[in-house]
């Protein structure tokens, strides 16, 4: 017993994402929900329909959640087959594995949240819909970053190898206190404020809110968001060749998915 105590011990001692995934797990959610119970005891009447928001906004944020996530997923089926180094065994490049992916991911996101979309209207009488063209717009800019994000957690599982994993079922919640999905920028203190600007996501959840409350658009939002994504896009595309430049070097990618 002491043995496989020690050995499990180790086994986290020894990796910082296993640390990491230990710790943030309970400080993101009583950050998330502090900082939601407080927008709502400060500003109780800030929404004329709470539920159509507050639904809204989540299924937005799914959007986020499973473009990453499918990324990721697509990703992670190649190590635990075991059939990474296989692909480059075939005349693929690295932007062509990204563009699969990319693609494959918009499929699963759209399996995924197609049927929740259609049962929101008849069960709670809300429809994302009524967002209009502005919602082809949020859901690309939403779908980018989620997919930028998959990009991120690639290299690192591409670097740290396998035990990088639980960062990938993880870093959009990491995310999710500074985006401001549930209320607005002015919730936060001021140095998480400084932090959440440089995120597109609280540009892409306030102009969501702008819409449903005020029946405007504010496309200096939307052109903010957009110029973040391609800029986090571009740093997750460079990321993601040099830390596979770093695995080629270091000869860790023959041993992924072991």
């Amino acid at each position: 017993m002491y043995g496989l105590f020690l050995r499990h011990f180790f086994l986290i001692k020894s990796s910082l994402p296993r640390i990491l995934d230990l710790i943030y797990w309970p400080t993101i959610q009583i950050i998330l929900w502090g900082f939601i119970s407080k927008f709502f005891s400060i500003y109780s009447d800030y929404y004329s329909n709470t539920l159509g928001v507050i639904l809204t906004c989540a299924i937005l944020y799914d959007i986020l959640f499973r473009s990453s996530i499918s990324f990721n997923m697509l990703f992670l089926e190649e190590i635990w087959s075991r059939n990474f180094t296989n692909l480059f065994i075939a005349p693929l490049k690295l932007k062509e594995i990204i563009v699969a992916l990319i693609f494959t991911a918009l499929i699963r996101t759209l399996i995924g949240l197609v049927p929740a979309i259609i049962l929101t209207a008849p069960l709670f009488g809300v429809s994302i819909l009524e967002l209009g063209l502005p919602l082809l717009l949020l859901f690309l800019s939403l779908y980018i970053f989620g997919i930028t994000l998959g990009l991120f957690v690639s290299a690192g599982l591409i670097r740290f190898g396998p035990s990088f994993e639980n960062i990938a079922w993880s870093s959009l919640f990491l995310l999710a206190p500074l985006g401001c999905i549930y209320y607005p920028i002015e919730i936060l203190p001021n140095f998480f404020q400084m932090i959440a600007k440089g995120l597109p996501l609280v540009y892409i959840f306030d102009e969501t809110r702008n819409i449903l409350i005020n029946d405007i658009i504010n496309y200096e939002n939307l052109k903010q968001a957009y110029f973040l994504n391609l800029v986090y896009l571009a740093i997750g595309i460079c990321l993601f060749y040099f830390s596979f430049l770093k695995a080629r070097v270091k000869g860790t990618l023959i041993n992924m998915g072991e």
